[in-house]
Order: C-alpha cells, then sequence, then structure tokens
C-alpha cells in the first residue's frame, strides 16, 4: 500500500527527485534574477493594463475580436501575477515550502499558460466565423463573448488545479517528475502532448485562414474601389494574430519539449541546466504581446500615446498637439472603409 506524504515539506520531494538546480539560486545571482524578474513584471503589468484600458476607451475596438485580445492581455497581466508570486517561493525558498503552497506557485504558471492557449484557440475560432462571413469582424453578441471570456478562465482554472485535484505523485513518489517534483510524470506528459497538439492545430487553422483571406482579397480586389490599404485590412489583422501566436508557439514549445522529456523519463536528457531559462522564455512571451499589438495596430499604438499624454499632463488642458484617438475624424480605421467596398460588391442578403 502507497504511502502519501502531504505533511512532508519540498525537500523530501526534491531529494527524492535528485532535483539540484534549486541550490545555486542563491546570493547574487539570485538578486541579478529577482531585479530582472521584477522588471519584467512590472513592464508587463504596465502594458497589459494599456492594452485592456485601449480596448475599453477606444469604441473602434469595441468588437468581439478586441474584446478577446483584451482577454489575452489580462492572461498575460495574471502570469505576471504568478511570476512574481514565483520570484518570492524560488531558490532557497523552494525546499522549504509545503506541498499546497508548491502547487498555488506552479498552478497559478499552469493557469496563466491555460488562459492563454484557451484565448489563442477562441480568437481563431471567431476569425474564422468572421472570414467566412466575409466580414472584418464576427457579430458575435457580448453576452456571448462574456460568455467565452468566462469558459476560457474557467478551463484554465481548471487545468491548474488538476494535480492539486489529485493526479500528482505524492501518494507514489516513484512516478515523480524531476523538474516538477510532486507532478505524476503520466500528468506531464499528458498536459505537454496536449498543449503542442493544440499549438500544431491553430498554427494550420490560422494558416488556412490567412490563405483564405489573402485569396479572397486578390479576387476581390480588381472589382472594389478604395485604396489598397484598406482592401488589405483583413490581411493586416491577420498579420497580427498570427504573429502573436507565432511568438507564443516560439516562447512555449521549448519549455513544453523539456518537460515532455521529463515526463517520458528521460534521465539521460540532463535537463535540469535548461529549465530556468527556458520558464524565463516563457516570461518573454508576456512582454512580447503588447509590443506586438502596438506595432502591428496603428490605431492600438495611438490609443497607447493618447492615454499616455493624458496621464503625463494631468489636470492640465489638453493641448491640440495630443488630439483624442476616440473622437478624431481623422484617424485612418480601415475597418468602416473595407465593409463599404465589400457590401457593394454583395448580394443583398450578404452585405454585413
Amino acid at each position: 500500500m502507497n504511502t502519501c506524504h502531504y505533511d512532508k515539506r519540498m525537500d523530501f520531494f526534491y531529494n527524492q527527485s535528485n532535483a539540484q538546480t534549486e541550490d545555486d539560486w542563491s546570493g547574487a545571482k539570485l538578486i541579478l534574477m529577482f531585479c530582472f524578474g521584477a522588471c519584467c513584471c512590472l513592464f508587463i503589468f504596465i502594458s497589459n493594463m494599456l492594452v485592456i484600458a485601449a480596448v475599453v476607451k477606444n469604441k473602434r475596438f469595441h468588437y468581439p475580436f478586441y474584446y478577446l485580445l483584451a482577454n489575452l492581455a489580462a492572461a498575460d497581466f495574471f502570469s505576471g501575477i504568478a511570476y512574481v508570486y514565483l520570484m518570492f517561493h524560488t531558490g532557497p525558498v523552494s525546499k522549504t515550502l509545503t506541498v499546497h503552497k508548491w502547487f498555488l506557485r506552479q498552478g497559478l504558471l499552469d493557469t496563466s499558460m491555460s488562459a492563454s492557449l484557451a484565448n489563442l484557440l477562441v480568437i481563431a475560432v471567431e476569425r474564422h466565423i468572421s472570414i467566412v462571413r466575409m466580414r472584418i469582424h464576427s457579430n458575435l453578441a457580448k453576452r456571448r463573448v462574456t460568455c467565452l471570456i468566462l469558459l476560457i478562465w474557467g478551463v484554465a482554472i481548471f487545468m491548474g488545479a488538476v494535480p492539486t485535484l489529485g493526479w500528482n505523485c505524492i501518494c507514489n513518489i516513484t512516478t515523480c517528475s524531476s523538474l516538477a517534483p510532486i507532478y505524476s510524470r503520466s500528468y506531464l506528459t499528458f498536459w505537454t502532448v496536449s498543449n503542442l497538439a493544440v499549438f500544431l492545430i491553430m498554427v494550420v487553422a490560422y494558416l488556412r485562414i490567412y490563405t483564405y483571406v489573402q485569396y479572397k482579397t486578390n479576387v476581390l480586389s480588381p472589382h472594389t474601389t478604395g485604396s489598397i490599404s484598406r482592401k488589405r485590412t483583413p490581411i493586416k489583422l491577420m498579420k497580427t494574430v498570427m504573429t502573436v501566436l507565432g511568438a507564443f508557439v516560439v516562447c512555449w514549445t521549448p519549455g513544453m519539449v523539456v518537460l515532455l522529456l521529463d515526463g517520458l523519463n528521460c534521465t539521460s536528457c540532463g535537463l535540469q541546466p535548461f529549465k530556468r531559462w527556458f520558464l524565463l522564455l516563457a516570461l518573454m512571451n508576456s512582454i512580447m504581446n503588447p509590443i506586438i499589438y502596438s506595432y502591428k495596430d496603428e490605431e492600438m499604438w495611438r490609443t497607447f500615446k493618447s492615454m499616455i499624454c493624458c496621464f503625463i499632463y494631468t489636470g492640465k488642458r489638453r493641448s491640440s498637439r495630443f488630439p483624442s484617438t476616440v473622437h478624431s475624424t481623422r484617424s485612418n480605421d480601415t475597418s468602416s472603409y473595407y465593409l463599404d467596398d465589400l457590401a457593394t460588391q454583395l448580394p443583398p442578403e450578404k452585405v454585413p
């Protein structure tokens, strides 16, 4: 009969799994990593709050796609919280943690990752709906979008809590992972394989959607009026989404592969030295997303600048050099132009 070890501290499980990398997270190296992590988390908090505020403030972002993009920013914000908690519970502190605190530490990271992945999957569905109906934005009702957002977080929290609910190795330490000392190797294998499978599905789906958009745009271009930039608005939007997806896959796949090898009990792979660096790479994803939004979406960047200027010059009369992007009639938002051009070419029942 297996004995459960819920009353043990984490040093017991680290010793059982021969995880030795935690001991050298001390001294100057730990302080340096703490300062770097603190700067990264501060940027994550500020930049993703700007994304959420921009979607709320700018009426041109009041569409399902941007609501889901704001929710993705919320997932990145949550990942910042998870990393802050991790910073205060890593290094020599790791071995002094109780089982429940360690579950909380890892559960926060798993939840943030699952929320981001689920968001990207739902955005893929939203993009497919809008593209098939030949629209820039889908006509999903706000109530349905709200339900989707709640579903995303429900799934994410459940995935983060699965080891706590029982799929762990506390009662059978022979099945414990090396990188995650109280996670069962079977759970790590399931978690990584399922995530990598979703990665592959989304990459294929976005490539097909992008190909379809490009094809339809090229077909309609000779028959529509307006500038080329207006006609290519759907492609620009898809490029933004695909860049976000690409950054997510690049930042998370190495860590997923390492965890998969650990789940398959690859004792000769020498995985321990890579653990911390791939975790930092995953942290970079939450930093990159707001940069991608502002670089790829001109309207988002203008809204950022407007909010920053308003914050800096709070209490002062707004100068004409900083016009509001929300009410500006000169903003080159191209969505409505593209829809107008397209509507003139479609049968009455196809007009949005």
